[in-house]
């Protein structure tokens, strides 16, 4: 979602950004490259700060299942953020997410086993059952459903909040995988929101996770079970909702000043 800094899409939001630098945040975990926004509106200056989830050496995309989840979440807490919003493709389980659509996550699916955590060596627990803040995902309900008004969500109707299930990638999943999760109650599949929301509980922030629907998860296309997910798809799929990922951001920063 690197691309999403380059997009002018402010245009009519009431938010004027101002200077955009870049540094590199030392966490114990290690460096994350962070590009700090300096914005304005009638209200005053404020930052916003974007961290790259996948980002990498010399250019390159971290998988993810090597993504630095602790050292992410380090830096964005080291921001002292009023709440963090994080960016996901995944892929989609129902007729109520096709690809194109943006929707919230609501809850999470793991079974992945792969421990997330800053306590490693004090048993230290938190309270996931209501993470994703309701409050900020009450601001963004009207302008996902009003925005997608064109899109064909087939029988059931738009479905904007959902279950994730989280796997570990880097492979899409297997039909039977895809199926498992589905009767388990997941309406949507990723690799990331699962080990970053939990670290962003432990740090005691707020969060609303956008769930960017890129592809059709294996065996869930309405055209039939045996039409192919490629990684090529996926991307330009993603690509396409920046216009909406950002009026989100702007209607969260509207709401908090």
């Amino acid at each position: 979602m690197k691309k999403l800094l380059d997009s002018p899409f402010l245009e009519g939001s009431g938010i004027e950004l101002i200077a955009n630098n870049g540094f590199i945040v030392e966490t114990d975990f290690g460096e994350v490259p962070v590009d700090r926004l300096t914005m304005v509106t009638k209200e005053g200056e404020f930052g916003l700060t974007f961290i790259h989830r996948h980002h990498g050496e010399d250019g390159k995309t971290t998988p993810p299942h090597k993504v630095n989840y602790r050292a992410n979440v380090s830096a964005a807490a080291a921001a002292r953020p009023e709440f963090v919003l994080t960016i996901h493709s995944v892929g989609t389980l129902i007729e109520g997410l096709p690809p194109g659509s943006l929707g919230l996550a609501a809850d999470i699916i793991d079974f992945t086993g792969i421990v997330s955590t800053f306590h490693d060596d004090d048993a230290v627990h938190f309270d996931l059952s209501n993470h994703f803040r309701p409050a900020l995902r009450t601001q963004l309900r009207p302008l996902i459903t009003q925005s997608q008004s064109g899109i064909s969500f087939g029988k059931e109707g738009q479905v904007v909040e959902h279950i994730v299930a989280q796997m570990p990638g880097p492979q899409f999943e297997t039909v039977a995988e895809i199926e498992a999760l589905f009767r388990l109650g997941a309406t949507t599949v990723g690799m990331t929101l699962s080990p970053e929301a939990r670290l962003v509980c432990e740090k005691k922030l707020g969060q609303v996770a956008l769930l960017v629907a890129s592809n059709w998860a294996v065996g869930r296309h309405p055209d039939g079970p045996d039409i192919k997910v490629d990684h090529e798809s996926v991307e330009a799929q993603a690509e396409q909702l920046h216009k909406l990922i950002w009026q989100s951001i702007t209607t969260l920063i509207n709401g908090c000043i």
